[in-house]
């Protein structure tokens, strides 16, 4: 049973930074894809970015804004999120499953974290 805590949310203003992470309970880097979703206020749970093995995806709001990215020791996976817009606010959940497609399906995952809220005011 893998478990994943993300960390790194918070208040910001549109065009700032700001890097989430997600620690897994157990090394998945050769094992795991691993994805970023997001879910708004009053929306559906959406797709943000994945990872797995070199391959990486993005979804097209995001892409050339945000990096997705682990660390060497495959326990970690980051999301790097730059010229922020209030449209990025929603809580960020960080999710992994057995596989080496980097899915954009939230049904494909079967491990999720607990969130991190993101606000981005104008």
């Amino acid at each position: 049973q893998v478990q994943l805590v993300e960390s790194g949310g918070g208040l910001v203003q549109a065009g700032d930074s700001l890097r989430l992470s997600c620690a897994a309970s157990e090394r998945i880097y050769s094992r795991y894809a691993m994805g970023w979703f997001r879910q708004a206020p009053g929306k559906e749970r959406e797709f943000v970015a994945a990872i797995a093995w070199f391959t990486t995806g993005y979804a097209d709001s995001v892409k050339g804004r945000f990096t997705i990215s682990r660390d060497n020791d495959g326990n970690t996976v980051y999301l790097q999120m730059n010229s922020l817009k209030p449209e990025d606010t929603a809580v960020y959940y960080c999710a992994a499953y057995r596989g080496a497609w980097a899915g954009r399906d939230s049904k494909m995952y079967n491990y999720w974290g607990q969130g991190t809220q993101v606000t981005v005011s104008s």
